[in-house]
């Protein structure tokens, strides 16, 4: 990332003012920036497990120059939290969100939402790696948010609204439809844009009608539409009131101390992973406002106006499998096993062995497992809108991780995307020598997406377009890779 406005002389600091008071941000390496500022009241008191609601107004100009209170949470465990460092910002007011722009005297810019992900556990807009510096200096405000995670935003209770976390989102882009326009940024040009859960939050976006006009684009990185019945979804919840010996109910945990609330969370939803399965919370199908499974309405039709740019890296599996040791743990007996949990099909596996003739088991598994999680039901999404109305990029990330041989690995792209690279949080994940080239590549692609619904390859069709980011030379466009694999899942598609 460049030192924009190095050696010119200091700036006043930037003003702008919300609809419900003014704020006063600073400059950071030539783009302003405005951090904390509170889209929602504070969730606490009598406002917890209650969906969000609008922040009191204040008199004169406030601070936006430090990052606001993240929700509650725990640090990733070891060997994790070395590899996703996740600081926690103390206070009450996490529904808040960071503004970078160009100018707050610009007019009209293209406008980009970044929900974090983090398993709906971990992760806020504060993750360095998150630095929105390198897209205002490309002409394109961007805002990240802050929203409520575990219990607090996911718990299902019979007593408070469902999926308080999506609710906190669309109170965020609401704040962006009233607000950015004093920011510099056009709320008629609006990408949402997710990773990891953060994408999984976009795709449910994408089908909820109260987020019609809210955005015009959407990005989805390593993340599939998915998302539970309250019954199914509840247990988790059920599973931690009963560490703590009270009711599942949303007015029996507010009673409950946070600290002990967020150990007994932690003990429930530790073990196991995204891909191996474990308690975790999940988007709820709750016949309020989200009334039908993202991954079915999107296939139907939902959002079929909204350009979409998706995808995955090649090795996603491998961030869980590796540090811990996971994965020479896996051996041909727990292979077989997870084939017949997840009713692999047969000759679907022996696609796989026979593509990957020097792979041990836990490679053979993790492979398939990124596939029947996240790249067949991408491809799947990106074939039913092929035609429609608005257009569907599909990409793939492969530039392999050095660092303890975690390859394409789940979340390395997120530096690449943000042009973050030469920050110390990156380099956890990515080494010190990642190709800047390839950052230029990924991140000027967002940004051409963000700014005109055009990142610079061909839209999907029938010829299924991918285009790959990785070592070797420039970015290449791929017809219908690992065809042969993907379509073996069919048969699989056709039971689901």
């Amino acid at each position: 990332m460049s030192d924009i406005g190095a050696g010119s002389p200091p700036q006043s600091p930037p003003q702008a003012r919300t609809v419900r008071g003014a704020v006063r941000g600073a400059v950071e390496r030539g783009v302003a920036v405005f951090r904390g500022i509170p889209y929602a009241a504070a969730p606490v008191g009598v406002r917890r497990f209650r969906a969000p609601e609008p922040p009191e107004p204040w008199a004169g100009v406030r601070d936006a120059v430090a990052y606001g209170p993240t929700a509650p949470k725990r640090p990733y465990a070891p060997p994790l939290d070395r590899l996703l460092p996740d600081p926690r910002v103390p206070g009450e007011e996490w529904l808040n969100l960071n503004v970078w722009t160009p100018s707050t005297e610009a007019v009209g810019l293209p406008v980009l939402v970044w929900i974090h992900g983090g398993s709906l556990l971990h992760g806020s807009s504060a993750v360095p790696v998150y630095d929105g510096s390198a897209f205002a200096r490309d002409g394109v405000v961007l805002v990240s948010v802050n929203y409520r995670l575990g219990v607090e935003g996911f718990g299902v209770f019979p007593d408070a609204p469902a999926n308080r976390g999506l609710l906190d989102q669309l109170a965020a882009l609401e704040w962006v439809r009233d607000n950015i326009a004093a920011f510099g940024g056009d709320p008629g040009r609006v990408t949402v844009a997710g990773e990891s859960a953060g994408a999984v939050c976009v795709a449910a976006l994408l089908a909820v009608e109260r987020s019609a006009g809210l955005f015009h684009r959407a990005v989805l990185q390593s993340g599939a539409p998915t998302a539970l019945a309250p019954k199914a979804a509840r247990g988790t919840t059920e599973l931690i009131a009963g560490r703590l010996g009270v009711p599942a109910t949303a007015a029996a945990l507010a009673a409950v101390d946070p600290d002990a609330l967020l150990t007994a969370q932690t003990e429930v939803t530790s073990g196991g992973n995204p891909l191996t399965g474990r308690n975790s919370f999940q988007i709820v199908v709750d016949g309020e406002l989200l009334t039908r499974d993202p991954a079915e309405a999107l296939r139907a039709g939902a959002a079929a106006g909204i350009d979409l740019l998706m995808g995955a890296n090649t090795e996603e599996y491998r961030l869980w499998f590796v540090p811990g040791g996971l994965m020479e743990r896996i051996g041909r007996l727990k292979l077989r096993l997870a084939l017949l949990k997840f009713r692999v099909p047969n000759a679907t596996a022996r696609t796989y062995r026979a593509n990957r003739p020097d792979a041990t088991p836990g490679e053979l598994l993790g492979a398939l497992a990124t596939d029947l999680l996240l790249r067949v039901p991408l491809n799947r999404l990106a074939d039913a809108r092929a035609g429609a109305g608005a257009s569907t990029y599909v990409y793939e990330f492969g530039w392999p991780s050095p660092v303890q041989r975690l390859g394409a690995c789940h979340a390395l792209e997120l530096g690449f995307v943000f042009d973050t690279l030469a920050h110390p949080d990156t380099m956890a994940l990515t080494g010190p020598d990642a190709p800047q080239e390839v950052a230029d590549a990924m991140h000027r692609a967002w940004v051409d997406f963000a700014a005109a619904g055009d990142p610079g390859w061909p839209s999907w069709d029938a010829s299924r377009p991918v285009r790959f980011f990785g070592a070797g030379g420039a970015p290449a466009v791929v017809l219908a890779p690992r065809e042969t694999e993907l379509r073996g899942w069919e048969p699989y598609r056709k039971k689901r």
